[in-house]
């Protein structure tokens, strides 16, 4: 309350005015206004109190409310930054899966190549993994014999051959195959590329370029020809058990005017009509050069193939192909009136002389017409 403003009616505030004298206030009037005083000054100071802590709470309410924006600006702005990432994101997966996809189309692509190349691999392999009857003349070195196994040696015959095919390469029309003694000069002559020869009737300017091989295959054919052990073929069928059919092949391969001995054990197989028949000594050897052998059973005479057990197995497989160190192929070769055997002549000639780069020539083949295959073999 302002006391310097002037006074006013105490009805007003809730009092009732009492008339006082004119002399002026009593003592105990003045000492009720006193206290009255103190009350209102008291009531002013709670609510002055009252109004500064309802400021601060009004401040404190304020900065809260500040806060709140700035947060939720925040978490709109964070908002709105995980939206773009996620439309970033999810194109960038888009596109990572376009790749993969692509990459995963080349891969099957390239799945389908290596199988066309095994297959194609195995279809040579097939072609070229056959090996003939007839094998060359060769020295046999005695090594060792095998261990004595119940008082007989090991009359199994062990065979090592090493095969390699021969590898074929496509010669054109045109085209001619040198093959020198020295590598070197294939190598020098390569280097040199381009060649003037004198075909007698016009010159040509000749190229020459490494070739690259197909593919070829050596291994080492380990063959074991059992001493103990022979194969039966074509043996009869009869409406008999076999058990009966094992005696009666024991039996007949027992004696030894058949060539025979003491039999350890028969397998038998009726759907195949064969037999293998184990000797308890190495008598398979009688066989040897033996393909038919007579055969007795149930009051039937039979002829029977007979031929000694052998286990086969390879190692050492290697498929490779390259390049041929000793030998060129030479390309543009004119047309000429000359025979073909002519013009090799004087190829040879050009090529074999040092003032050309050449050398001593151990093989040459030109085609004048059509194409031919030439054939390398490997070096031993």
């Amino acid at each position: 309350m302002d006391l310097t403003s002037p006074p006013c009616s105490l009805q007003d505030n809730g009092f009732s005015r009492e008339t006082t004298d004119p002399s002026g206030p009593s003592t105990d009037e003045m000492e009720s206004l006193k206290e009255e005083l103190e009350k209102w000054k008291g009531r002013l100071e709670k609510a002055e109190k009252a109004k500064a802590v309802l400021l601060l709470c009004k401040l404190s309410a304020d900065e809260e409310h500040v806060k709140a924006q700035d947060e939720l600006a925040k978490l709109k702005d964070f908002q709105e930054k995980q939206h773009k990432e996620g439309v970033m994101s999810r194109e960038s997966y888009e596109i990572e899966l376009s790749l993969l996809n692509q990459e995963n189309t080349g891969l099957k692509r390239e799945i389908e190549k290596l199988k066309e190349d095994l297959a194609t691999n195995k279809s040579m392999l097939s072609r070229f993994g056959q090996i003939k009857k007839k094998v060359a003349e060769m020295n046999m070195k005695f090594l060792h014999m095998e261990d004595m196994k119940d008082g007989y040696p090991d009359m199994n015959t062990h065979c090592v051959f090493h095969v390699a095919t021969k590898i074929p390469f496509k010669l054109d029309k045109n085209q001619a195959l040198l093959a020198f003694e020295d590598e070197e000069v294939a190598q020098r002559l390569i280097k040199m590329d381009k060649h003037t020869v004198n075909l007698d009737s016009k010159t040509a300017n000749l190229r020459v370029k490494p070739f690259t091989l197909e593919m070829g295959i050596k291994f080492e054919l380990h063959v074991t020809i059992s001493g103990k052990k022979i194969n039966v073929s074509e043996i009869p069928e009869l409406s008999i058990p076999d058990d009966w059919m094992r005696d009666k092949l024991e039996l007949h391969f027992h004696k030894s005017e058949h060539g025979g001995g003491e039999v350890e054990s028969v397998e038998y197989d009726k759907r195949s009509k064969t037999a293998v028949i184990t000797f308890l000594r190495p008598e398979a050897s009688g066989f040897v050069g033996r393909t038919r052998c007579p055969f007795f059973v149930n009051g039937r005479f039979c002829m029977v193939s007979v031929f000694p057990s052998t286990e086969k197995h390879l190692e050492k497989l290697q498929i490779c192909s390259g390049i041929s160190k000793k030998t060129i192929l030479l390309k543009g070769i004119p047309e000429t009136e000359d025979d073909e055997e002519s013009v090799q002549d004087m190829i040879e000639i050009h090529f074999q002389k040092p003032s050309n780069g050449g050398g001593e020539i151990e093989n040459i083949k030109y085609v004048s017409k059509g194409v031919t295959w030439a054939y390398f073999e490997e070096d031993t």
